[in-house]
């Protein structure tokens, strides 16, 4: 399809990077399961290894993941796309092509857990040093700002905080110290929200989450504004081997074209269940962009198309009623993770950050009694049902 950048959201969602196969008239994408590809004659195979369109070796690229990172790319506004094994392979992608011996980082302090505890406990040993901070003022990243800062990387909505960050803010503090921004994405996914467009350098996912929607399949991907820059990432990333296979790429090329039907139905349970919880006797506060009440809710206005379908908030009685919550939900799985089809609860200061110290997690407003939901597909008034059956017993 043509001049499809100028398409409808819906409609780049289910064809970008897509075609019709040539050889067969298959409409799904094949699964090119190959770990190699023949040359037609050795000028051919020199050709390719010397920049030539073509493929080689399925870690230097092949045609199931490119049409994965075309779509996301197409999605995002960016130049090219980068296919990773996992989020975490995403992240790190990101981290070596620009941090190395002397740089520093400044990164929002409630970032996914192992994102901030491999730059506090793997990256010193490279002489990378990190400043965390509140990302929610744009003030306090200025602030921390040095001249060897190479790197502001936020996570906007945060995890599991459910604080925002000013894309565009953060954009033009980088910028003016010549480092570089990078926004993980995965909260918003690309349906809600386009950092490229406010100024970003680099946008990623944990395609786990939102993007495929299925709760089957481990994957991330990198999305660069310029050229250059995803010349950078790719070289590191070819050559560290935290490439996708074909049939990981195809299952969430598969995913993320119910990714638009799948955010509209969630983020509408998500918006009425937390309106339900913001009212109920037993919560004693909650985080959701989409509600009024959010301190940041006019930003997410300006950034975001919606309020997304995660949300935080703390029961009343503490660590020991939040336990007795998620102990007794029927509807929401009690598992980690966020994005998939099915609701998911859970208790991130004893799962998903509890390798960062206490005093940390709390200075990050990760509370002992924080109980962050990911918002599903199921018919609501069967989650509003069980939230407050459960709630009853507390």
């Amino acid at each position: 399809m043509k001049d499809i950048q100028n398409k409808g959201m819906m409609t780049r969602i289910i064809h970008a990077g897509q075609h019709v196969d040539p050889q067969t008239g298959a409409v799904s994408t094949p699964i090119y399961q190959t770990s190699t590809f023949a040359f037609k004659d050795a000028d051919h195979g020199a050709a390719c290894f010397g920049g030539a369109p073509g493929y080689k070796y399925t870690r230097l690229g092949n045609p199931t993941t490119e049409a994965l990172e075309n779509n996301i790319a197409t999605l995002e506004h960016g130049c090219g796309a980068l296919g990773a094994a996992s989020g975490m392979a995403a992240v790190n992608m990101v981290y070596l092509t620009l941090l190395g011996q002397g740089a520093h980082a400044v990164a929002t302090e409630s970032l996914y857990g192992p994102s901030r505890m491999i730059l506090e406990s793997e990256y010193p040993r490279f002489g990378v040093e990190s400043s965390f901070v509140d990302s929610s003022d744009p003030q306090n990243v200025a602030a921390a700002m040095r001249d060897n800062t190479k790197l502001v990387y936020v996570e906007t909505p945060a995890n599991p905080t459910l604080i925002l960050t000013d894309i565009k803010a953060c954009a033009e503090i980088a910028h003016e110290k010549g480092a570089l921004l990078a926004v993980d994405n995965t909260f918003a996914s690309p349906y809600l929200q386009n950092p490229l467009e406010l100024g970003a350098d680099i946008v990623l996912h944990s395609m786990t989450k939102f993007i495929n929607g299925h709760t089957d399949v481990v994957a991330g991907i990198v999305v660069a504004k310029e050229p250059e820059v995803l010349a950078r990432l790719r070289k590191v990333h070819y050559n560290m081997g935290g490439t996708m296979d074909p049939h990981q790429a195809w299952l969430v090329l598969r995913g993320v074209k119910s990714l638009g039907l799948r955010m509209e139905r969630a983020q509408e349970n998500a918006l009425k269940l937390a309106t339900f919880l913001e009212k109920h006797p037993k919560i004693s506060w909650i985080r959701y962009p989409g509600l009024e009440s959010h301190p940041q809710h006019e930003l997410m206005r300006r950034q975001m198309r919606g309020g997304g379908a995660v949300m935080s908030f703390g029961v009343k009685g503490g660590l020991e009623a939040g336990k007795t919550l998620i102990n007794n939900v029927q509807v929401p799985a009690l598992a980690v993770s966020l994005g998939g089809i099915e609701s998911l609860i859970e208790h991130p200061a004893s799962m998903t950050h509890a390798g960062i110290p206490q005093e940390e997690r709390m200075a990050a407003h990760i509370s002992d009694d924080l109980v962050r939901i990911a918002v599903g597909c199921e018919t609501y008034a069967d989650l509003e049902a069980d939230m407050a059956r459960v709630l009853d017993m507390i």
